[in-house]
Protein backbone atom coordinates (compact mmCIF):
# COMPACT_ATOMS: atom_id res chain seq x y z
CA UNK A 1 0.00 0.00 0.00
CA UNK A 2 1.28 3.15 -0.35
CA UNK A 3 0.61 6.16 1.32
CA UNK A 4 -0.40 9.21 -0.61
CA UNK A 5 -2.79 11.70 1.68
CA UNK A 6 -2.33 11.78 5.79
CA UNK A 7 -4.61 13.26 7.62
CA UNK A 8 -4.19 14.40 11.14
CA UNK A 9 -7.04 14.43 13.80
CA UNK A 10 -6.50 17.20 16.18
CA UNK A 11 -5.25 20.31 15.90
CA UNK A 12 -3.31 21.07 18.90
CA UNK A 13 0.20 21.17 19.57
CA UNK A 14 0.94 17.42 18.50
CA UNK A 15 -1.41 17.26 15.74
CA UNK A 16 0.37 20.36 14.25
CA UNK A 17 3.62 19.21 14.46
CA UNK A 18 3.12 16.06 12.94
CA UNK A 19 1.04 17.82 10.05
CA UNK A 20 4.27 20.07 9.52
CA UNK A 21 6.54 16.78 9.55
CA UNK A 22 4.01 15.06 6.67
CA UNK A 23 3.94 17.78 5.04
CA UNK A 24 7.74 18.37 4.80
CA UNK A 25 8.19 15.27 3.82
CA UNK A 26 5.96 15.85 0.49
CA UNK A 27 2.65 14.47 1.88
CA UNK A 28 -0.61 15.88 1.07
CA UNK A 29 -1.87 16.56 4.48
CA UNK A 30 -5.15 17.32 5.79
CA UNK A 31 -5.46 18.83 9.56
CA UNK A 32 -8.65 17.98 10.79
CA UNK A 33 -10.40 19.99 14.05
CA UNK A 34 -13.84 20.59 15.16
CA UNK A 35 -12.74 24.04 16.40
CA UNK A 36 -12.00 26.63 13.64
CA UNK A 37 -9.91 28.24 16.55
CA UNK A 38 -7.62 25.93 16.50
CA UNK A 39 -6.97 25.14 12.84
CA UNK A 40 -6.68 28.68 12.98
CA UNK A 41 -3.65 28.52 15.69
CA UNK A 42 -2.24 25.59 14.38
CA UNK A 43 -1.74 27.03 10.94
CA UNK A 44 -0.47 30.05 12.11
CA UNK A 45 2.12 27.90 14.41
CA UNK A 46 3.26 25.84 11.05
CA UNK A 47 3.80 29.18 9.61
CA UNK A 48 5.78 30.48 12.45
CA UNK A 49 7.67 26.91 12.19
CA UNK A 50 8.67 27.51 8.67
CA UNK A 51 9.54 31.15 8.87
CA UNK A 52 12.00 29.91 11.80
CA UNK A 53 13.79 27.14 8.92
CA UNK A 54 13.87 29.62 6.19
CA UNK A 55 15.83 32.19 8.46
CA UNK A 56 18.34 29.54 9.30
CA UNK A 57 18.63 28.72 5.96
CA UNK A 58 17.15 25.16 5.89
CA UNK A 59 14.83 25.49 3.48
CA UNK A 60 13.82 27.93 1.07
CA UNK A 61 10.77 30.87 1.01
CA UNK A 62 9.60 28.98 -2.06
CA UNK A 63 9.55 25.75 0.66
CA UNK A 64 7.91 26.98 2.88
CA UNK A 65 5.08 28.22 0.94
CA UNK A 66 4.38 24.79 -0.88
CA UNK A 67 4.67 23.04 2.46
CA UNK A 68 2.17 25.13 3.73
CA UNK A 69 -0.07 24.90 0.77
CA UNK A 70 -0.24 21.29 1.06
CA UNK A 71 -1.94 21.12 4.65
CA UNK A 72 -6.01 21.48 4.09
CA UNK A 73 -7.06 22.80 7.86
CA UNK A 74 -10.63 21.30 7.75
CA UNK A 75 -13.55 21.02 10.56
CA UNK A 76 -15.83 19.30 8.48
CA UNK A 77 -15.33 15.42 9.59
CA UNK A 78 -17.19 13.96 6.34
CA UNK A 79 -13.92 15.48 4.86
CA UNK A 80 -11.25 13.52 6.52
CA UNK A 81 -10.35 10.88 4.11
CA UNK A 82 -7.21 9.86 3.50
CA UNK A 83 -5.01 6.89 3.04
CA UNK A 84 -3.08 7.02 6.35
CA UNK A 85 -5.15 9.01 9.30
CA UNK A 86 -3.50 9.87 12.60
CA UNK A 87 -5.47 10.69 15.99
CA UNK A 88 -3.75 13.21 18.17
CA UNK A 89 -6.64 13.88 20.69
CA UNK A 90 -7.11 14.31 24.22
CA UNK A 91 -6.06 11.52 26.61
CA UNK A 92 -9.65 10.01 26.81
CA UNK A 93 -9.85 6.27 25.80
CA UNK A 94 -13.80 6.85 24.94
CA UNK A 95 -13.01 10.30 23.54
CA UNK A 96 -10.57 8.17 20.96
CA UNK A 97 -13.01 5.15 20.39
CA UNK A 98 -15.64 7.33 19.48
CA UNK A 99 -13.63 9.42 16.99
CA UNK A 100 -12.36 6.65 15.55
CA UNK A 101 -15.84 4.69 14.82
CA UNK A 102 -16.88 7.88 13.17
CA UNK A 103 -13.43 7.83 10.63
CA UNK A 104 -13.47 4.33 9.93
CA UNK A 105 -17.21 4.76 8.75
CA UNK A 106 -16.26 7.10 6.55
CA UNK A 107 -12.81 5.56 5.29
CA UNK A 108 -14.00 1.85 5.51
CA UNK A 109 -11.38 -1.10 5.76
CA UNK A 110 -8.28 0.28 3.35
CA UNK A 111 -7.36 3.00 5.07
CA UNK A 112 -4.70 2.54 8.13
CA UNK A 113 -5.75 4.05 11.58
CA UNK A 114 -3.04 5.27 13.73
CA UNK A 115 -3.49 6.47 17.34
CA UNK A 116 -0.46 9.05 18.92
CA UNK A 117 -1.79 8.58 22.04
CA UNK A 118 1.09 8.59 24.99
CA UNK A 119 0.17 5.80 27.61
CA UNK A 120 -3.45 3.91 27.07
CA UNK A 121 -2.51 0.43 25.52
CA UNK A 122 -3.59 0.12 20.99
CA UNK A 123 -5.08 -3.48 21.62
CA UNK A 124 -7.75 -1.63 24.26
CA UNK A 125 -8.66 1.18 21.82
CA UNK A 126 -8.94 -1.48 19.07
CA UNK A 127 -11.31 -3.71 20.95
CA UNK A 128 -13.90 -1.76 20.26
CA UNK A 129 -13.35 -0.78 16.62
CA UNK A 130 -14.39 -2.64 13.71
CA UNK A 131 -11.08 -2.72 11.52
CA UNK A 132 -8.38 -3.91 14.29
CA UNK A 133 -5.81 -5.32 11.88
CA UNK A 134 -5.70 -1.69 10.14
CA UNK A 135 -5.19 -0.24 13.46
CA UNK A 136 -1.31 0.82 15.55
CA UNK A 137 -0.29 3.34 17.57
CA UNK A 138 2.45 6.13 16.04
CA UNK A 139 4.01 8.09 18.86
CA UNK A 140 5.87 11.09 18.49
CA UNK A 141 6.84 13.64 20.71
CA UNK A 142 6.77 16.76 21.51
CA UNK A 143 7.94 18.88 19.61
CA UNK A 144 7.09 16.25 16.71
CA UNK A 145 8.88 18.47 14.11
CA UNK A 146 12.38 18.69 16.10
CA UNK A 147 12.22 14.77 17.90
CA UNK A 148 13.70 12.29 15.69
CA UNK A 149 12.24 9.38 17.76
CA UNK A 150 8.75 7.46 17.19
CA UNK A 151 7.38 4.73 18.99
CA UNK A 152 5.48 1.85 16.92
CA UNK A 153 3.55 0.03 18.73
CA UNK A 154 1.76 -2.99 17.41
CA UNK A 155 -2.05 -4.16 18.78
CA UNK A 156 -2.71 -7.44 19.75
CA UNK A 157 -4.64 -7.50 16.30
CA UNK A 158 -2.53 -5.41 13.82
CA UNK A 159 -1.60 -6.81 10.59
CA UNK A 160 2.37 -7.04 10.17
CA UNK A 161 1.96 -5.78 6.74
CA UNK A 162 0.48 -2.62 8.71
CA UNK A 163 3.34 -2.35 11.31
CA UNK A 164 5.57 -2.54 8.16
CA UNK A 165 3.82 0.04 6.38
CA UNK A 166 3.84 2.83 9.55
CA UNK A 167 7.66 1.92 10.14
CA UNK A 168 8.20 2.40 6.21
CA UNK A 169 6.56 5.83 6.44
CA UNK A 170 8.43 7.10 9.88
CA UNK A 171 11.70 6.29 8.04
CA UNK A 172 10.55 8.66 5.16
CA UNK A 173 9.70 11.26 7.63
CA UNK A 174 13.69 10.93 8.56
CA UNK A 175 12.50 9.91 11.92
CA UNK A 176 13.72 7.15 13.84
CA UNK A 177 11.27 4.59 14.93
CA UNK A 178 10.87 2.05 17.98
CA UNK A 179 9.22 -0.91 17.77
CA UNK A 180 7.53 -1.10 21.60
CA UNK A 181 5.42 -3.58 22.89
CA UNK A 182 1.78 -2.79 23.33
CA UNK A 183 1.57 -2.00 27.38
CA UNK A 184 0.70 1.30 28.92
CA UNK A 185 3.15 4.24 28.61
CA UNK A 186 5.25 1.79 25.92
CA UNK A 187 8.96 2.90 26.94
CA UNK A 188 9.39 6.34 26.91
CA UNK A 189 6.65 7.80 28.75
CA UNK A 190 6.85 4.94 31.44
CA UNK A 191 9.76 5.68 31.82
CA UNK A 192 9.20 9.76 31.46
CA UNK A 193 6.32 9.82 34.13
CA UNK A 194 8.97 9.08 37.13
CA UNK A 195 10.44 12.26 35.74
CA UNK A 196 7.62 14.28 36.25
CA UNK A 197 6.43 12.41 39.13
CA UNK A 198 9.17 12.56 41.49
CA UNK A 199 9.77 16.15 40.69
CA UNK A 200 6.14 17.31 41.96
CA UNK A 201 6.68 15.14 45.03
CA UNK A 202 9.66 17.02 45.79
CA UNK A 203 7.80 20.42 45.63
CA UNK A 204 4.91 18.83 47.45
CA UNK A 205 7.16 18.20 50.65
CA UNK A 206 8.47 21.15 50.57
CA UNK A 207 12.36 20.35 49.77
CA UNK A 208 12.73 23.02 47.23
CA UNK A 209 11.43 24.80 44.50
CA UNK A 210 10.44 23.93 41.07
CA UNK A 211 12.65 26.48 39.22
CA UNK A 212 15.36 24.73 41.80
CA UNK A 213 14.63 21.53 40.31
CA UNK A 214 14.62 22.40 36.71
CA UNK A 215 18.56 23.89 37.49
CA UNK A 216 19.57 20.91 38.78
CA UNK A 217 18.84 18.58 36.87
CA UNK A 218 19.68 20.70 33.56
CA UNK A 219 22.85 20.97 35.43
CA UNK A 220 23.24 17.61 35.59
CA UNK A 221 22.80 17.15 31.45
CA UNK A 222 19.34 16.92 31.39
CA UNK A 223 18.19 19.58 28.36
CA UNK A 224 15.07 20.59 30.21
CA UNK A 225 14.24 19.94 33.47
CA UNK A 226 10.75 18.84 34.71
CA UNK A 227 9.06 21.75 35.11
CA UNK A 228 9.65 23.43 31.94
CA UNK A 229 9.28 20.15 29.81
CA UNK A 230 5.68 20.02 31.67
CA UNK A 231 4.90 23.84 30.61
CA UNK A 232 5.99 23.16 27.20
CA UNK A 233 4.56 19.82 26.73
CA UNK A 234 1.18 21.06 27.95
CA UNK A 235 0.84 21.08 31.98
CA UNK A 236 -2.90 19.52 31.21
CA UNK A 237 -1.53 17.01 28.73
CA UNK A 238 1.26 15.89 30.61
CA UNK A 239 -1.72 15.58 33.97
CA UNK A 240 -3.95 13.57 31.62
CA UNK A 241 -1.19 11.27 30.17
CA UNK A 242 -0.55 10.71 34.51
CA UNK A 243 -3.81 10.12 35.12
CA UNK A 244 -4.25 7.47 32.61
CA UNK A 245 -0.90 6.19 33.46
CA UNK A 246 -2.02 5.27 36.87
CA UNK A 247 -5.56 4.35 36.05
CA UNK A 248 -3.76 1.58 33.74
CA UNK A 249 -1.37 0.16 36.08
CA UNK A 250 -4.11 -0.36 38.89
CA UNK A 251 -3.65 2.96 40.61
CA UNK A 252 0.28 2.02 41.14
CA UNK A 253 1.57 4.59 43.95
CA UNK A 254 4.99 5.54 42.05
CA UNK A 255 2.48 6.68 38.81
CA UNK A 256 -0.22 8.76 41.54
CA UNK A 257 -1.23 12.37 39.84
CA UNK A 258 0.15 15.57 41.91
CA UNK A 259 -2.56 17.97 43.32
CA UNK A 260 -0.35 20.47 42.71
CA UNK A 261 -0.18 19.75 38.94
CA UNK A 262 -3.81 19.13 39.24
CA UNK A 263 -4.38 22.43 40.79
CA UNK A 264 -2.83 23.86 37.65
CA UNK A 265 -5.24 22.04 35.11
CA UNK A 266 -7.90 23.55 37.04
CA UNK A 267 -6.93 26.89 36.68
CA UNK A 268 -6.12 27.07 32.97
CA UNK A 269 -2.43 27.34 33.68
CA UNK A 270 -1.33 25.14 30.74
CA UNK A 271 2.08 26.23 30.37
CA UNK A 272 2.91 27.87 27.05
CA UNK A 273 0.18 27.34 25.01
CA UNK A 274 -1.59 29.51 27.73
CA UNK A 275 1.09 31.53 28.73
CA UNK A 276 1.21 30.92 32.03
CA UNK A 277 2.44 27.63 33.88
CA UNK A 278 4.81 26.97 36.08
CA UNK A 279 6.33 29.48 35.28
CA UNK A 280 4.76 32.93 33.03
CA UNK A 281 5.66 33.37 29.39
CA UNK A 282 5.04 36.46 27.07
Amino acid sequence: MEIKTIAIAGAGTMGAGIAQVCAQANYKVILFDINEKMLLKAKDGIQQSLSKLNSLGKISTEEAETILNSIQFISNIELVKADLIIEAIIEKLEVKIDLFLKLMNLNGSQTIYASNTSSIPITQIASKLPYASQFIGIHFFNPAQIMKLVEIIRGAKTDAAIVTIATDFIVKLKKEPVIAADAPGFIVNRIARLYYVEALKIIEEGICTFDNVDAIMEASGFKMGPFKLMDLIGVDTNYSVTESQYLLFNYEPRFRPSRIQKQKVDAGLHGRKSKEGFYTYE
